[in-house]
């Protein structure tokens, strides 16, 4: 049952990442073309999140398992050491994978394959969203020893 648990867990940190850092992305390529004169009603800015959320969110979520599935071990090692710190470990792991998946990511592709990530706010906001997957992580997946149902 633990282990089915931990796989929910894992599984929602994605979602949550993967759900979040896809608006943030969307708001902040919007906010760009805004910014070069293009106008954007609300209309079109709930139209094309709900665009990306259908078409970007897939693949993005396949980088942040990737990611998430690397980082939040780690997390769990350090938080064995650390259990007092359990949930903000599980939140660091979750920034620090995204954020090395994308730095990783442009790197290896010479250019910034996440437009957001042209910004230090859009670097920002896209790891805020790996953190906010971290500490989904940390309130679903059961503690270590803890009593099962």
């Amino acid at each position: 049952m633990t282990a089915l648990r931990t796989g929910f867990a894992y599984v929602a940190a994605v979602i949550v990442a993967a759900v979040l850092g896809t608006v943030a992305q969307t708001q902040f390529n919007l906010a760009s073309l805004a910014g070069l004169g293009a106008e954007i009603p609300g209309g079109i800015r709930l139209r094309t999140t709900l665009q990306d959320l259908a078409g970007f969110t897939p693949l993005y979520a396949i980088i942040l398992a990737v990611a998430l599935g690397l980082a939040l071990p780690v997390g769990a090692v350090l938080a064995r050491w650390m259990p007092a710190a359990r949930t903000a470990l599980y939140i660091a792991a979750g920034a620090a994978g995204v954020y090395t998946a994308l730095r990783l990511m442009n790197y290896a592709l010479s250019l910034d394959a996440i437009a957001a990530t042209r910004s230090l706010a859009g670097l920002l906001s896209l790891v805020a969203a790996g953190a906010a997957g971290g500490l989904a992580f940390a309130l679903l997946c059961p503690r270590r020893g803890q009593a099962q149902n």
